[in-house]
């Protein structure tokens, strides 16, 4: 089975500092983090200015294609049940 993204709900985790969502690999839930320093880096939009759970949920909406790329390549290499994006992983 490969990875889908057939649930575009995405949320914001205060604790991981990081905004959540899932992908599936047929009935298994993978679960994903991406930093909020990995969308500051990724988005110009939030570059210099305040930032806040609603910006950052914004530009996981803005980047999603390439965010579900990098998620799938992290997946194919270990396929885990739970990962964290960092702004490395966007090189």
């Amino acid at each position: 089975m490969t990875l889908s993204f057939p649930n575009p709900s995405r949320s914001f985790d205060e604790t991981r500092n990081a905004v959540r969502f899932t992908g599936h690999d047929g009935m298994f839930e993978v679960r994903f983090f991406v930093e909020i320093e990995a969308l500051a880096k990724s988005d110009s939009a939030l570059a210099g200015t305040a930032a806040s759970e609603t910006k950052y949920l914004s530009a996981f909406d803005t980047l999603r294609s390439s965010i579900h790329k990098v998620a799938g390549k992290a997946y194919s290499r270990d396929r885990r049940s739970s990962y964290t994006l960092t702004a490395a992983d966007f090189r």
